[in-house]
């Protein structure tokens, strides 16, 4: 998977809401209305991740939960990523 070129990534980050570019990943947190719920969607961000065998980094603070995404192996922000932003954003 290649790395995005920073059109690319600008272009695909203005498809997504809330989502930041912060070095090589995006991140975004979500204010969730109590604890369960934010466990509840980080739970279903953990099916997502496992069907696209891509896991982003969690942060979980009562009820904000922060995303990080990035493609490791590759070095940097791929399709993958934003893929991925957009089926966590779908699941609010």
């Amino acid at each position: 998977m290649s790395i995005l070129s920073e059109n690319e990534i600008a272009a695909r980050l203005a498809d997504l809401s809330g989502w930041k570019l912060e070095g090589k990943e995006i991140r975004c947190t979500f204010k969730l209305p109590s604890f369960p719920a934010a466990i509840a969607f980080v739970t279903n961000v953990a099916f997502l991740a496992e069907a696209a065998s891509h896991h982003p980094d969690i942060d979980i603070r009562y009820n904000n939960v922060t995303l990080a995404l990035t493609t490791h192996d590759a070095g940097g922000l791929t399709a993958k990523d934003f893929d991925l932003a957009t089926q966590i954003d779908e699941i609010l």
